[in-house]
């Protein structure tokens, strides 16, 4: 068992590997533009130009979970530090059977599951971080839709 200076140094490390700019793109992309209804909409997505923002956003969630996995952070410390992993898990978690099927890997993403498993109440934290960021993509999509053109683009 890590002690709690190793498991804040891992998690203070963890997130300093976040700010990297490619993979901050990533995280923003995933948690605000992507938004799957089905799996033939994220079998759609996945086949376009952000496959690799997708993976690189699931593929660090995974690596990251896998230091709590192996013992080298405590879990609970983890959870308090990186609460992001909910609003991604809870993203994919819907689809995650049927794409470890199609795909043939049983494996993907073992590690996130694991730990935000072994969260007390975790199914109630993954409804309600996906049902509030469904509702922040749609007051996203009304808010663009409601400005005028001119507006809008000074924004962007």
């Amino acid at each position: 068992m890590p002690t709690p200076f190793e498991s804040a140094s891992l998690n203070l490390q963890l997130f300093d590997l976040r700010r990297e700019p490619v993979l901050r793109e990533a995280r923003d992309w995933f948690l605000r533009e992507f938004n799957p209804e089905s799996f033939t909409e994220l079998v759609t997505l996945l086949s376009g130009e952000r496959n690799a923002s997708f993976r690189m956003v699931i593929g660090y969630w995974d690596m990251a979970a896998s230091l709590v996995t192996s013992g080298a952070i405590d879990g609970e410390s983890f959870r308090s530090a990186h609460g992001e992993i909910f609003a991604t898990f809870s993203k994919i978690q819907p689809f995650l059977a049927e794409l470890r099927a199609v795909t043939g890997e049983p494996d993907i993403c073992k590690h996130m599951e694991e730990v935000i498993f072994g969260a007390p109440m975790a199914e109630a934290t993954l409804a309600r971080r996906r049902e509030a960021l469904r509702a922040a993509a749609k007051a996203r999509g009304s808010e663009s839709r409601a400005q005028p053109t001119s507006e809008l683009s000074e924004r962007l």
